[in-house]
């Protein structure tokens, strides 16, 4: 069951890896663009400036990002990869598939991690509660910088900006106030009007 979502999921800053990063994604004007910090914290140490959080996948027709421990992102994104080749141009349902995997799996259940990925058509975030949420609008964000990254994206929606455009100015704002976030930015961007 997809779950239509008004914000972007909050997440267990109590949990480590958790909140040390920001993902934001924006719809607009034919185009999707995945937004993801560089910072990689341990702690209150900032271990690594410039890490590439948002990657392409399913032949390139999908960009997802993700907040959490790095080794358990890698494993989802390679499930998700799995799914898709199962799935193929389904992104839905094998986003489903994979939350159903993680929910229930017992070793994924202990993966510390969060998505959000979007094709041409759709943008969902996933969780390990088993959660596939869509938004009700064009932006979504996830991390602890991901709340701070959602608001001034909405706030840029109605104006004269481009997708990317927003995602950027989004993104550096997030940078200006969260500590877990910087603003070494990477950027996917897909054409949906296709």
């Amino acid at each position: 069951m997809i779950i239509k979502a008004l914000m972007s999921p909050q997440t267990d800053s109590s949990v480590p890896g958790w909140h040390a990063t920001t993902i934001l994604s924006v719809r607009k004007g034919g185009q999707v663009v995945m937004a993801g910090d560089g910072q990689v914290s341990m702690g209150q140490t900032v271990v690594k400036a410039n890490a590439k959080k948002v990657r392409r996948l399913g032949n390139g027709q999908i960009v997802a990002g993700f907040a959490g421990s790095t080794a358990d992102a890698f494993t989802l994104f390679e499930r998700l990869e799995t799914k898709l080749e199962r799935f193929p141009d389904q992104l839905k349902r094998a986003a489903v598939e994979l939350a159903k995997d993680w929910r229930t799996d017992r070793y994924l259940r202990r993966l510390e991690a969060m998505m959000i990925v979007a094709d041409a058509g759709e943008s969902l975030v996933l969780t390990g509660t088993g959660d596939v949420l869509e938004p009700d609008d064009a932006v979504m964000g996830i991390g602890s910088g991901g709340a701070y990254a959602l608001a001034a994206a909405r706030a840029l929606l109605d104006g004269p900006l481009g997708a990317e455009e927003i995602a950027r100015k989004a993104m550096a704002i997030a940078a200006k106030i969260c500590v877990y976030t910087n603003d070494e930015v990477v950027v996917e961007t897909l054409d949906a009007s296709k």
